[in-house]
């Protein structure tokens, strides 16, 4: 298979520090994946005052909330500014990894657009917004765009916004996802892959918010071209995403796991590989002597078995050995020869 693309999503859990960015940019590039993904945005370009936030929100911040759950002030605490991303590109391309952020508002779209950057990608919460997408679209820059939250007839209309935008199929990676941190097993439906698949003709991923690194694996053997996953410096940070989110050691287990996944899947031809062939003969049997046999002897089911090693007759030549005359006297364990 084609080598997977994995991002990092370090999204806002450097919780608006600049010097937790650039922490995060060295972990994931020591942990080796492709792209670390930030999150740009004004709040007050994304929220009206009197958003609340989430549930999952509320409940991953219970104990720092202080009774305000805005969602207005819960983001303007967790922005960085956009001198702050040009820094971290810059920091990007000299430690040898690829940068990328969301952007999700359209200020971000043309300050993201001015720096540069493979793919553009749109989050699961931007699929209605028809400015957005179009904006996005006339880049002409690849997208990678999740569909959480959404139904296929509103992937397709997104999907045609981006057609009329001037990309193409080949432009275009769609992202299974479901929108809750961390997701249920039970709601990860990692089969719709194959569904976003058949429908548009796209190359297909997964972004994923389950706990642990097990359903991302699943989605590399099912196909998954692209692979995010959040991750963070520490669990027990505030912040509405570090509990579903990878630790250090956990993306370097799922980064490592993926590359394996890739050599094991092969190709769709069965045959001996080069490192078995050698234990064919340890591992196969032969036909032998089951007891002494002497010259001119018939072979039956008396006097033949079949045993280790395979370096004689084939056991499937059973038959075929069964009536036919000992030319020579065999003692017990000896391979018959014909």
């Amino acid at each position: 298979m084609d080598r997977v693309l994995i991002i990092a999503e370090a999204g806002v859990n450097h919780n608006g520090s600049y010097d937790r960015a650039i922490k995060m940019i060295d972990t994931a590039n020591v942990c080796g994946v492709d792209y670390i993904k930030f999150q740009t945005f004004k709040a007050q370009n994304i929220v009206n005052r009197y958003a609340p936030q989430a549930e999952y929100q509320k409940k991953n911040l219970a104990s720092y909330n202080d009774g305000d759950d805005s969602q207005l002030n819960m983001l303007k605490s967790l922005e960085l500014s956009f001198q702050d991303f040009v820094s971290l590109n810059d920091y990007c391309k000299k430690s040898g990894i690829k940068f990328l952020s969301t952007p999700f508002d359209l200020d971000s779209v043309d300050f993201l657009a001015s720096i540069g950057m493979d793919y553009m990608k749109i989050p699961s919460g931007e699929i209605t917004n028809l400015p957005y997408l179009r904006k996005i679209a006339n880049l002409h820059v690849p997208v990678i765009m999740s569909t959480g939250m959404s139904t296929l007839g509103e992937v397709e209309q997104a999907v045609d916004v981006l057609y009329k935008g001037g990309l193409s199929t080949q432009d275009i990676t769609l992202l299974h996802c479901n929108t809750e941190y961390p997701t249920p097993y039970s709601d990860v439906n990692l089969l719709a892959m194959e569904t976003l698949k058949k429908a548009f003709g796209t190359k297909i991923g997964y972004s994923d918010h389950t706990k642990g690194i097990e359903v991302a694996l699943a989605a590399v053997s099912l196909g998954a071209s692209v692979i995010e996953k959040h991750f963070t410096l520490d669990k027990t940070l505030p912040g509405p995403d570090h509990v579903a989110s990878l630790d250090p050691i956990e993306l370097k287990a799922m980064v490592d796991s993926i590359r394996h996944i890739e050599e094991a899947i092969g190709h769709t031809e069965k045959r001996v590989t080069d490192s078995e062939r050698k234990n064919i003969a340890v591992a196969r049997k032969s036909i032998v002597a089951a007891r002494a046999i002497n010259e001119g002897e018939i072979f039956s089911e008396d006097n033949i078995t079949v045993k280790r090693p395979g370096t004689g007759i084939s056991p499937m030549l059973y038959d075929e050995v069964l009536g036919k005359v000992a030319k020579r006297t065999y003692g017990a364990d000896e391979l018959i020869e014909l």
